[in-house]
């Protein structure tokens, strides 16, 4: 299974001072591109709360490599590193759409949690959602320009 990459035009509200995007903002990409990751591979995150499934985030971290500013559009390229049934780990790559450069590296990690934020072994829950995130890990993207 493919993937396509997720594109984010950056708005002016976005930015700061600087006239750069403001580096909370980012975290905000990066979930986008994770709900449109989950919509791809067949299970929107609305989809999941339905069913009682919630993923919040556990952990982030952030390599800012290059400033991003308002106008430019960037390719934002993720990669579910590992699942286990409680926990999985995204990998992000965002890069400048029109020049390729790398903007920032990013990673997140989530777990499932019940509408009483008990933790939840998906697998006795969802088989189908276990099974979609299993076959998700190691997915490749490509480039649909």
């Amino acid at each position: 299974m493919k993937i396509k990459p997720f594109y984010r035009r950056v708005l002016y509200y976005e930015t700061d001072k600087m006239a750069v995007v403001h580096h909370s903002n980012y975290l905000r990409w990066l979930e986008e591109a994770r709900i449109d990751f989950l919509e791809q591979v067949g299970f929107p995150y609305d989809q999941m709360e339905k069913n009682g499934i919630i993923s919040p985030v556990l952990s982030v971290s952030c390599q800012y490599k290059y400033a991003v500013r308002f106008g430019d559009t960037v390719c934002i390229k993720l990669k579910m590193e590992d699942f286990n049934g409680l926990k999985y780990r995204i990998s992000y790559t965002v890069t400048d759409k029109e020049t390729g450069e790398l903007r920032l590296i990013a990673e997140t990690a989530h777990f499932f949690v019940d509408n009483d934020f008990k933790p939840m072994r998906i697998k006795k829950i969802s088989p189908a959602i276990y099974e979609m995130f299993k076959s998700a890990v190691g997915i490749e993207l490509y480039d649909d320009n």
